[in-house]
């Protein structure tokens, strides 16, 4: 273990050799400052254009999820729409029910908007921004990636030669160190052993003796080597980190542009913050605190109830039929018109909501238009009425009220 004084700061590096296939990981050689151990960095690029592609497929299922949700929106107001139209509510309180089918249309048209947001802005961002930021080579891998790759390998080549001969130093130590070790164990074990001859237990002390000569030979050729490598340390380690932080930099723009495309998501999903959905469902409250059961009684009693006009019986004189005069007949019909609706007792009516008459027989009208109703409501729920102009027919009882 090395500690290096570099730029002010003490640097601890870890000298060991690679571990042994198939044995237990340790941490330290899991380190940056070891033998192609920046490939973790060089990967980030490329792990980087990945990245892109996951967030614009998960965005794009979505989006799907958007449009498929305004979609049934939209089915389920055209299924209840004319079921509801036709109910037997009346007044505020249809008017509320017909409220919530209005606002599920908007906010259908709102996630169907929801849905192209995602897909033609947030996906279309990131796509061009992950073409612009990656350049593919010919033959594989991205131009960023290998230029990192390259001054690393650069920077590193000298430090790992280093190493090498600094690793082939230390086994040549211990292996002198062991067969010196060896060496003293046979000499002890000869020593004070009647068994032995002399001349055999002086042959073994030689030995010994040879063995921890070339130790201490070794030894110093170790020292010396690793006095290299620690001389060379803080040069390797200041090359090393400045292609570290270059690619700290590339790292730190594409996190940037992420947190930015990601804020971008978030702003057209939050509904809660959407203009258009609190106007959607404020519109929707106001409705439904509208509902008056006062004013739906007084309809109610006014078109179905006491309230209705009557043509009491009354006693009613002959009258002999007159003889059409030519030229008179559009007056004639006015006041034939005139006698009709004095003779069924109308009333006048205002339109509640806009009717567009389907049949030749039926009137048209929009909201706020008053008539008059000559015949009451039949088993079907349809009323008579005549328009200022004369013009008689159908109409939606449900569709007007009393004035």
């Amino acid at each position: 273990m090395l500690h290096i004084i570099l730029r002010g700061e003490v640097r601890e590096v870890i000298m060991s050799s690679p571990p042994p296939e198939n044995g237990p990981e340790d941490a330290s050689h899991q380190s940056f400052w070891m033998p192609g151990n920046y490939q973790r960095t060089v990967k980030r690029t490329e792990d980087s254009f990945q990245v892109c592609n996951d967030i614009v497929a998960c965005f794009q299922e979505r989006a799907r999820v958007e449009r498929q949700y305004a979609q049934q929106l939209s089915e389920w107001t055209n299924k209840w729409k004319p079921i509801v139209d036709a109910s037997p509510l009346y007044g505020s309180l249809l008017r509320a029910w017909q409220c919530f089918l209005s606002s599920a249309d908007r906010l259908s048209t709102l996630h169907a908007s929801i849905c192209r947001s995602l897909v033609s802005e947030d996906g279309d961002r990131v796509r061009t921004w992950q073409k612009e930021t990656f350049h593919k080579k010919i033959f594989g891998g991205f131009r960023e990636s290998q230029d990192f790759d390259t001054g690393f390998a650069r920077a590193q080549k000298p430090w790992a030669k280093r190493l090498k001969k600094l690793e082939k130093a230390k086994a040549a130590f211990h292996k002198a160190s062991r067969k010196e070790h060896v060496a003293r164990e046979r000499e002890t074990h000869a020593q004070g052993n009647p068994d032995i001859a002399i001349e055999k237990q002086r042959k073994i002390q030689e030995e010994r003796e040879l063995a921890q000569q070339e130790t201490e030979k070794v030894r110093a050729r170790y020292e010396k080597v690793l006095e290299e490598v620690t001389r060379y340390a803080p040069r390797y380690m200041e090359e090393m980190e400045s292609i570290f932080d270059q690619s700290q930099e590339e790292e730190r723009k594409r996190i940037s542009f992420l947190k930015q495309a990601f804020l971008s998501i978030h702003r057209h999903l939050d509904v809660t913050n959407n203009e258009s959905v609190k106007a959607v469902y404020n519109e929707l409250h106001n409705t439904l605190m509208s509902i008056n059961e006062q004013e739906d009684l007084r309809w109610w009693k006014n078109t179905h109830g006491p309230g209705m006009p009557t043509d009491w019986p009354q006693f009613k004189e002959w009258v002999p039929d007159k003889k059409q005069k030519k030229g008179k007949k559009e007056v004639e019909h006015k006041a034939l018109v005139m006698e009709r609706s004095v003779m069924i007792g109308g009333v006048r009516v205002r339109a509640l909501y806009d009717y567009v008459g389907q049949e030749p027989d039926e009137l048209s009208f929009k909201a706020g238009d008053e008539f008059l109703k000559i015949e009451d409501e039949d088993d079907q729920g349809w009323c008579r009425g005549m328009m200022d102009g004369g013009k008689e027919g159908l109409y939606p009882a449900n569709y007007v009220e009393v004035v």
